[in-house]
């Protein structure tokens, strides 16, 4: 599952990730690990080819490269099942088996050597996937399509192979840049941490979409408000649940800002209290948000800048969900497209897509604030970062 659900197992709760919920697929309460899988994605139009597999060493932080894991075109979003046993990956195309249409890849994944076998294809309906979640129950994968403006629901079978979509919706409408939002662009879907409603961030529409999900149909069916509006021109990207479930957090890409909300988990209502920039007051230029973050401790969230490429780091207020500015560190490289942090909390590994590099950095314990660790490692335009603890056999 994504990284954030692994995270937020070790609270017993789910976030909503860069940021979607956090698995026990990643954590666990009865052991910690010394070494994680690291899990890759990138886009493949240059040097890469598919998913690439790591082992981190939890202790020094240092990366072994494992090779390919599995050759597949553009998967720049993927997400580990509870149990660590599969990885279904968002293959960002625009043609499938012959029509227009992206595709979802399941994958086994092998228990000691962390290796993908390709189980199963199916098609997203819409073209243009760039995200995908699994969610709490491990029946669905759901998946936001970008260049369709979709979303759709592909069930999840038993021996891990994944069926044909049993919901499709198609989004309408625009907002007001005439460059980006002339149409829907479903960016992101995530599922609360109940696993009752769905949310989905549409940057071209400057919504967040919100569902009611039936996981054991595979159904999502318009909830009532039938969405969130955002500012116009914000673009909003991705959206995290805190670690007790009681806001969320969405970043915007086209305005660098995020919004803070209040959530009513009985209903599946954003109410939002808060906006807050992601970038410096004296900022000159171009830059976008990406990533968003919640740490495991629930206290800091981190978001990431592509332009002015740096790590935005917030803190957070426990009792009213509120964030103040903390840090912002560079990256060390260009376009910080995606980052993950490990399930003990104690480091950030950043995909920097430009400048075809990985990149380490500490956080501190105490504070949360973000050091620069010296490391990095080449990888063609890497965008996906997910972590998969090591058990012991």
């Amino acid at each position: 599952m994504s990284q954030n659900k692994f995270l937020a197992a070790a609270f017993g709760l789910s976030l909503l990730t860069f940021f979607a919920p956090v698995t026990s697929a990643q954590n666990s309460k009865d052991f910690t690990p010394s070494e994680c899988f690291v899990y890759v994605g990138t886009y493949t139009g240059g040097t890469s080819k598919g998913i690439y597999l790591y082992r981190m060493d939890m202790e020094t932080g240092v990366l072994t490269s494992e090779g390919l894991a599995a050759e597949t075109p553009n998967p720049t979003f993927f997400d580990l099942t509870t149990n660590g046993k599969f990885l279904y990956a968002a293959d960002e195309v625009n043609n499938f088996q012959g029509k227009h249409a992206g595709s979802v890849g399941a994958y086994s994944v092998e228990r000691g050597t962390g290796k993908l076998t390709l189980l199963d294809e199916r098609s997203t309906v819409g073209d243009g996937p760039c995200h995908i979640l699994i969610d709490h129950s491990g029946k669905d994968a759901l998946i936001a399509n970008y260049g369709g403006g979709s979303v759709a629901v592909l069930p999840i079978e038993a021996d891990g192979k994944v069926d044909d979509a049993s919901t499709f919706i198609q989004h309408h409408g625009k907002s007001i840049n005439p460059d980006r939002q002339q149409k829907p662009h479903a960016h992101f879907i995530t599922v609360d941490p109940a696993n009752r409603f769905a949310f989905v961030c549409d940057l071209g529409l400057d919504k967040i979409m919100s569902y009611r999900f039936a996981a054991a149909a595979g159904k999502l069916t318009p909830n009532d408000p039938p969405f969130t509006e955002i500012k116009p021109g914000s673009g909003p990207r991705h959206l995290a649940f805190s670690a007790n479930g009681r806001f969320a957090y969405l970043i915007n890409e086209m305005a660098s800002t995020i919004n803070v909300f209040n959530y009513d988990a009985t209903h599946g209502v954003l109410a939002e209290m808060q906006t807050i920039s992601t970038l410096p007051a004296d900022f000159k230029g171009s830059s976008t948000g990406a990533e968003i973050a919640i740490h495991p401790s629930g206290k800091y969230l981190y978001a990431s800048n592509r332009g002015d490429d740096s790590i935005a780091f917030f803190a957070i207020n426990p009792a009213n969900g509120t964030l103040s500015f903390v840090q912002r560190q560079s990256v060390q490289g260009k376009t910080p497209r995606y980052f993950g942090i490990d399930p003990t909390g104690k480091y950030i590994l950043d995909a920097n897509q430009d400048s075809n590099n990985l990149v380490l950095f500490v956080i501190n314990p105490e504070n949360g604030q973000l050091t620069f660790t010296g490391k990095t490692w080449e990888l063609g335009s890497p965008v996906c970062v997910k972590f998969l603890p090591i058990r012991p056999k």
